[in-house]
């Protein structure tokens, strides 16, 4: 087996190292344009060493795609590493991963199109924002975006296709939507007799379960199903659970097969080499997420419209006599149109603190309580999308502490863990 892994990936190399060796030096890849920008956290990659992702697995999915016609759902972050140590404390280099789309063209595999999620299939989008459909300056294939007018695969846009590989690196938040265009692609897929298969990646944020459950009547593209808010699966595991639990519509079932992670479990660490959108472009960041990522829903900056975001949280709103730290947001390549823009935001840097592999109320709580106008804090209409239940508004203006309001998600948390393991690949 090791030997032909090895053959596979060397085949694969010359390849991509013949179609490298044709860019002029105009050509500059996203990816190394926004991996200048910001530093990436110090964290032990220990694990990235010997987890081999299952976009590298090319002699188990090659064959599958022989002689079909193929569609790929992809971002900046479906790439084929060209070493299994793919990741270090420096940002890696572009020459260290091929995307995955060029990699399977110069393999002769044909890829009729390509399908993109939120912040498109180069991942310059800003959040939330718009995806058009376009053609693919380097390849040609046409690009069909899944966060735009559609956010799932048409009929039309399916019927020359026999099978659709989805390949996107996640992080593990309900509210992180490449979750809930895997639904949508399961269904259109289920739908239209398309087989999916799903290159499983690591889940940076895979080691707990954790956050208040999603209630039905709070649905939404940021929350599809009835799970916590961390819900500790990978991509592949948790198409697993959508099929399992019978969440496409009317039940039907999706015929996913999916290429498996090697040497990973849910304890690993996992350094992620590519940023997985523009506002995540770090460790750091990427473990802050699930905490920081419900100021979204609220009228308090979490670090867009910096070189930090989601590793610090602000508002003119809050006290200034309270928080020695402050910054201004402004445009940049992340958030065209940043909350506060132009304003002085006070608040915390979390920059450079431990970052841990858990989720906390914390922030929240402390940026409500320090509020001179609470009022500003939660008006907007998101908070409670992004929460998945309207209680925990409610909870945190009344005062409860973290402790308590944690203890009321224990039922629900519980219940899921119980379903969560019938699913599970990976092993702790």
């Amino acid at each position: 087996m090791c030997f032909k892994v090895f053959k596979n990936t060397v085949l694969l190399f010359v390849l991509v190292v013949v179609s490298c060796a044709s860019k002029t030096k105009k050509e500059v890849s996203f990816n190394e344009e926004i991996l200048k920008q910001a530093p990436r956290a110090s964290a032990s990659v220990k694990d990235n060493k010997s987890i081999i992702v299952g976009a590298n697995r090319t002699e188990l999915y090659l064959p599958i795609l022989k002689d079909k016609r193929v569609g790929v759902v992809a971002n900046q972050t479906s790439v084929i590493f060209k070493q299994i140590a793919s990741t270090s404390e420096k940002s890696p280099k572009n020459n260290s991963y091929v995307h995955l789309v060029d990699s399977l063209l110069k393999l002769n595999i044909n890829i009729k199109k390509v399908f993109s999620p939120e912040h498109g299939f180069r991942g310059k989008a800003d959040a939330g924002e718009h995806v058009k459909d376009g053609i693919d300056s380097k390849t040609q294939l046409p690009i069909f975006s899944l966060h735009g007018k559609h956010k799932k695969p048409t009929k039309v846009q399916l019927e020359d296709l026999d099978i659709i590989v989805f390949d996107i690196q996640d992080v593990g938040v309900r509210f992180y939507t490449y979750i809930s265009t895997l639904h949508y692609v399961m269904e259109a897929c289920a739908e239209n007799d398309v087989r999916l298969l799903i290159l499983d990646r690591p889940n940076p944020n895979g080691n707990y379960v954790d956050g208040p459950t999603l209630e039905k009547e709070h649905q939404s593209f940021l929350g599809m199903h009835p799970i916590p808010l961390v819900h500790g699966m990978t991509i592949g595991e948790y198409a697993k659970m959508i099929n399992g639990e019978a969440w496409l519509n009317n039940g039907i079932k999706c015929n996913i097969t999916i290429i498996e992670l090697q040497n990973y479990t849910h304890q690993s660490s996992y350094s992620l080499p590519i940023r997985p959108s523009p506002n995540l472009p770090n460790d750091q960041s990427i473990l802050l997420y699930p905490s920081l990522g419900l100021f979204e829903g609220t009228n308090i900056n979490a670090g867009r419209g910096t070189g930090f975001q989601f590793q610090r949280y602000g508002a003119p709103f809050l006290d200034k006599n309270h928080y020695s730290f402050s910054y201004t947001p402004v445009p940049n390549f992340g958030s065209k149109y940043p909350k506060h823009k132009g304003e002085i935001c006070y608040g915390v840097d979390l920059s450079k603190v431990e970052a841990n592999r858990a989720f906390s109320l914390k922030y929240v709580i402390d940026a409500y309580k320090n509020a001179i106008d609470k009022s500003q804090v939660f008006n907007t209409k998101n908070f409670t999308t992004h929460a998945g239940t309207a209680k925990l508004q409610k909870q945190i203006e009344s005062g409860l502490s973290e402790a308590k309001i944690k203890a009321t998600w224990k039922t629900d948390l519980d219940a899921f863990i119980k379903t969560r393991k019938r699913y599970l690949i990976y092993n702790n």
